[in-house]
């Protein structure tokens, strides 16, 4: 008996492909269309709702950032403040406009004076009734200090200031129902000529709910007594610190602290502050959607486990290793949740897109917002799926196949 020399062979298992891996991966996906839809969709909500809300918030920022750059940060209102010695009002003195403008650095000043008139409709309506709204006398300048515009129709000039027209605020405009020059409103004891109408001015609201008149036509005809209630003026922005700190001493020179100094864009800037106030628990709402989404996903992968116990015991024994299994099974998950993920990602754009035109902003999605949300849903997907991957390439063989 001649002795023969044992060998022992090593089997390799065989190396899958990246496009093997798709393939396998995606068979899952393709079986079960309606399953994979539901289950997607929980993802796809979760993200849509967090770029939307991300995507909303960076355009309202965006379109008060906008409005803050048209207008300027530039400009300071001066008006009376409360004196020290006897606490009651005090006014400005008569010409403090002109008083501004010796200041070095500025560039616009105007006025405005409030008059006791009130103004409506018709005379017909009750003088008690003047619906918020105010009658105030302009100088020339304001609407170019204020880098304001008429909406429709003109402004004050040199000469319809000394007559009985008016310009109207915005706000005024829609509360008197008034649309076009050339209709009439009630002011004091007889009616004024509507010459124009203003647009928006985020900067002076106080102007949206006015009604302006000129000058030398308040103190004639609504007992005007010429002291501004607020002079508004406009530097360079390097002098607006130093214009800051000279216009009290400049109106008032007596009495500084009489005057009260303020800068109205400080306002808009909070307002973009506080954009993203509530997006952090928007995002947390987002996060939670993300989470069901995942447990959807989790609960599909399993549930695909069970049912195909007969396949994963096929390839076992066709030599497929465990890793493999696991290899097929995240890659199912991770398909199914990036194909929510995608889908997520295109709603909320479109949700972002179509509020920030309706509202009249520019439309913004950082770019964060997208790969963010992207590299989440991955991450969702790896999570969700790694338990049922090891559960599938736990199962043995000869078990495996004997399931129905």
């Amino acid at each position: 008996m001649t002795g023969t020399r044992m060998t022992r062979t090593r089997l390799t298992p065989a190396r899958l492909r990246p496009a093997d891996v798709l393939r396998a991966g995606s068979a899952g996906l393709r079986a079960r269309p309606a399953r994979i839809v539901l289950s997607a969709l929980g993802i796809a909500i979760g993200i849509a709702t967090m770029i939307s809300v991300v995507g909303v918030s960076a355009s309202g920022k965006a379109g008060v950032i906008r409005q803050l750059e048209r207008l300027g940060t530039n400009m300071l209102v001066a008006s009376p403040g409360e004196s020290m010695f006897t606490g009651k009002q005090t006014s400005l003195p008569e010409g403090a406009e002109r008083m501004v403008l010796r200041i070095p650095g500025v560039r616009h000043a105007a006025a405005t004076g409030g008059t006791p008139a009130t103004v409506r409709r018709t005379d017909r309506v009750p003088k008690g009734e003047t619906g918020g709204l105010t009658v105030q006398a302009a100088t020339r300048d304001l609407l170019t200090t204020l880098r304001g515009r008429v909406r429709t129709g003109t402004w004050l000039n040199a000469a319809t200031g000394r007559h009985p027209a008016v310009v109207l605020g915005s706000v005024a405009a829609r509360r008197l129902g008034v649309t076009a020059p050339g209709e009439q409103v009630f002011i004091g004891d007889r009616y004024f000529t509507v010459i124009g109408i203003l647009d928006d001015l985020p900067l002076a609201p106080e102007i949206e709910r006015s009604a302006l008149v000129g000058w030398d036509a308040a103190r004639r005809l609504l007992g005007f007594d010429g002291h501004p209630t607020a002079v508004y003026q406009r530097s360079t922005d390097a002098a607006v610190a130093s214009v800051r700190a000279l216009l009290p001493r400049t109106i008032n020179p007596r009495d500084p602290q009489d005057v009260k100094v303020t800068d109205p864009s400080t306002a808009l800037r909070a307002k973009a502050a506080a954009a993203g106030a509530f997006t952090d628990l928007l995002l947390g709402l987002g996060a939670v959607a993300l989470l069901v989404g995942g447990v959807g996903v989790a609960n599909t992968m399993v549930i695909s486990v069970l049912e195909r116990r007969h396949e994963i015991g096929l390839r076992r024994s066709l030599g497929a290793t465990r890793g493999q299994i696991r290899l097929q099974f995240v890659t199912e998950s991770l398909l199914l949740s990036g194909l929510g993920g995608i889908a997520g990602a295109v709603l909320g754009a479109a949700a972002t897109f179509g509020y920030a035109t309706f509202m009249g902003l520019p439309p913004t999605v950082p770019l964060w917002s997208l790969t963010g949300g992207l590299a989440a849903t991955l991450a969702i997907g790896m999570l969700a799926g790694l338990y049922p991957a090891v559960r599938a390439a736990r199962l043995s063989p000869t078990v495996a196949l004997q399931a129905t």
